[in-house]
């Protein structure tokens, strides 16, 4: 029986969790965040998206790359959206400003202008509280290059997705085919797959990098299903350990009120008879007793 049936069952009863999916451009984060959201019923954020969006109202805009504050002011004042069909965790449209920008944004135009964007102090401080109170109001996939080091480092589960460059430029390539825009030249994608690696691992604020207790994997030559499946195990396992530890917690505080209970039992009954043990006795003798 597929493990992944019964997953989201388990998902629904108790709390809300983060997956923390981060890796570098074409290595198919956006692909399997989606495919984990809809295995686990949990909803999903493409924050690569809302970079994309900000990127596209730059450019549409005239302002320069470089301008951190004109960068800051454009990612403030246009809030971004995502639409969602009832029943779907996907979302299925992202708008800026109130403008459908779904498909505009996913051009080899901006595939170039997201890193420099992206790049800037100033949007990434606009979008992160954004991007928090979205996450945090339940059960989200999200997918970034700096989800698990920077916007969620309390995420349960985190996961750095890789591929070799030479893979990603060939998914690409295959993804543009598919949707009909961008290039569908190897060459051209592999050197902008590289240029952006490098951009966005060396840049100064939230540079990408696999969190400390993120887990790595690399899905060159993998079937994304199974991709899926280790991350969706992943989950299982984080949710077992919060259920674990929350009915621990449950059985000691239920133990502790048991016995405040007793001390204050026995201290009324000693002071009607007289007898002068304290409460630090009392612990002690509790304590000694369960040795």
């Amino acid at each position: 029986e597929n493990q992944l049936s019964a997953v989201p069952h388990r998902y629904r009863k108790v709390g809300t969790m983060i997956i923390a999916i981060d890796g570098p451009s074409g290595a198919g984060k956006s692909t399997v965040a989606k495919a984990v959201a809809r295995e686990l019923g949990f909803s999903c954020l493409d924050t690569g998206a809302m970079y994309r969006a900000v990127a596209w109202r730059a450019l549409q805009d005239g302002v320069p790359f470089d301008d951190d504050e004109a960068l800051g002011r454009l990612a403030r004042a246009h809030d971004i959206a995502f639409a969602h069909e009832e029943g779907e965790p996907v979302p299925r449209r992202v708008s800026i400003g109130g403008i459908d920008v779904t498909d505009a944004i996913r051009t080899a135009e901006i595939d170039r202008a997201v890193s420099p964007v992206s790049a800037a102090p100033s949007v990434r401080a606009a979008l992160l509280e954004q991007q928090r109170r979205i996450g945090r109001a339940g059960d989200y996939v999200v997918e970034g290059r700096d989800i698990g080091t920077t916007v969620f480092p309390e995420a349960p589960v985190k996961v750095f997705l890789t591929a070799s460059a030479e893979e990603r430029a060939h998914r690409r390539v295959r993804q543009n085919v598919d949707r009909g825009v961008g290039s569908v030249d190897y060459d051209e994608e592999l050197t902008d797959i590289r240029r952006r690696d490098d951009q966005d691992s060396s840049r100064a604020t939230s540079p990408l990098r696999p969190a400390d207790d993120a887990v790595r994997l690399d899905s060159t030559g993998r079937y994304i299903e199974e991709v899926i499946e280790d991350i969706c195990s992943l989950a299982l396992r984080a949710r077992e350990r919060a259920d674990a530890a929350a009915s621990t917690s449950t059985r000691s505080a239920a133990a502790g009120g048991s016995l405040r209970t007793e001390v204050r039992g026995a201290s009324a009954s000693d002071s009607s008879s007289g007898t002068a043990e304290t409460v630090a006795d009392l612990m002690n003798d509790q304590e000694g007793s369960c040795r």
